[in-house]
């Protein structure tokens, strides 16, 4: 069954569903009971719906929470999760092209979604597609589950998991090749007190991003300048203004970016201002990125360190608070982390508020769906497939017996939730013929 040379020909109509669906800014706004998360994400939904009828596939919409597009016939069910929202887009000046364009350059589509998760999840359903065009029978089925907000708490996913069949197992193309058997736990956490502060100020725009850019323009703003000469830190400044220069990068890889919420307050600390938010950040978390100061080597063979990620702070006339993004290791309980992070915030006058809480994920390698995804990259590429452990949060935490598979091959760089986000078009149809291999040896199982 020649389904990669299909699959070459279906490039072009791939890649124009991709940009249209990239130029749909599905970002968490206000919602309402016939748009939950904004109407721009139902947008988006309705668009991949349409796409998927378009293609063949029976579809259903649930409500604006999530939609399902499905294949074939039989008890058992393959599900292939992805998500449709996405996080802001930032500092539009950062980046070389809008955003919300989906220009292509250099054999890259560029745009916020392009990696995480817009162009992975049409990748493997064109997969499908060239299967279905090529009279493959599916004996099991085939079922994509669209969510809406992947980005933020995850509401969809209840919803549908309240509502809709469970898939025996499946896959999600929301992080990197080989795959990922082993996802760390993911706490959320609000730190907040009564205002003790002087100043007022705020920064972040997700809990799951480094922060790269944060303003400031309260008292101080000459002598922040010195100290942040005198620290190294980059910033731009005018006589009303300070911006700290920070690196963008995902909260499950901290240490890829330069926390600019971080820098600002340990500056801050220094020039003596009162606050209980800027104190704790400075002294506790400082510029680590592992909680060393809260939880002393904290890791584990199958997943790594313990990562904490300051992604937002909001101080103002009646509270300040900072929000704390925290990946715990498979082999770690959540409480032991959470009563330390407790103790060291009640020394500063913090109250502990959790925010949102997934469980780690972990399948051995002798797991059948493991197995099988590894014989088909090995196959494919011919490349290592040792499973990998990750800080990501992917949809493989919503059913049991998900991975994360792909699309992000090794050796190529991660630049979800980062200005100039983008997609390689030539690893974007390799993957999707992966993804094709893959299902079709999970159906005939």
């Amino acid at each position: 069954m020649d389904f990669k040379k299909r699959i070459d020909e279906l490039k072009d109509e791939m890649i124009s569903s991709i940009q249209e669906l990239v130029r749909i800014p599905s970002v968490l706004s206000d919602g309402c009971e016939q748009f939950p998360f904004g109407e721009n994400i139902d947008k988006a939904l309705r668009y991949t719906l349409s796409l998927c009828e378009s293609l063949g596939f029976r579809t259903f919409y649930g409500n604006g929470y999530y939609g399902y597009a499905e294949i074939g016939q039989g008890d058992e069910m393959i599900g292939i999760l992805g998500h449709l929202d996405v996080v802001p887009e930032g500092e539009i000046e950062s980046w070389i092209y809008p955003p919300f364009d989906a220009v292509i350059d250099d054999g890259k589509i560029y745009g916020r979604g392009t990696q995480d998760d817009k162009a992975p999840t049409l990748a493997a359903i064109y997969a499908v597609k060239a299967l279905m065009d090529l009279g493959f029978e599916f004996n099991k089925r085939v079922r994509f589950i669209f969510g809406t907000d992947e980005e933020n708490l995850w509401r969809d996913m209840t919803k549908y998991l309240e509502n809709e069949e469970i898939p025996s197992y499946g896959f999600t193309p929301d992080s990197t090749f080989p795959m990922i058997n082993a996802e760390k736990g993911l706490l959320q956490v609000i730190l907040r007190s009564n205002n003790s502060s002087e100043i007022t100020f705020s920064g972040g725009t997700a809990f799951n991003s480094v922060p790269d850019k944060v303003t400031y323009s309260d008292v101080k703003i000459d002598e922040l300048c010195k100290e942040l000469d005198r620290l190294g830190f980059e910033y731009d400044s005018n006589k009303e203004s300070v911006t700290v220069i920070g690196k963008a990068s995902h909260a499950a890889k901290p240490e890829y970016g330069i926390n600019a919420i971080s820098r600002l307050l340990i500056a801050l600390n220094n020039l003596g201002i009162k606050s209980n938010v800027v104190k704790f950040v400075a002294q506790v978390l400082k510029e680590t990125y592992n909680g060393e100061t809260i939880i002393p080597n904290c890791e584990d063979s199958a997943s790594g360190k313990l990562t904490i990620n300051v992604g937002k702070v909001n101080i103002n006339k009646d509270m300040e608070e900072v929000g704390l993004d925290v990946r715990i290791p498979v082999t770690f309980d959540k409480k032991v982390i959470e009563d330390a992070i407790k103790e060291k915030a009640s020394a500063y006058n913090l109250e502990y508020i959790e925010h949102d809480f997934l469980k780690s994920i972990y399948l051995p390698e002798d797991h059948v769906l493991i197995k099988t995804l590894k014989e088909v990259f090995e196959r494919e590429t011919g490349l290592d497939s040792t499973p990998l452990s990750s800080g990501g949060a992917t949809y493989a935490r919503a059913i049991d017996n998900c991975v994360a598979f792909g699309s992000v091959f090794p050796g190529k760089p991660k630049v979800e939730h980062q200005a100039n986000e983008y997609i390689v078009i030539d690893d974007l149809i390799k993957a999707s013929k992966i993804y094709a291999s893959a299902i079709y040896e999970l159906t005939k199982k």
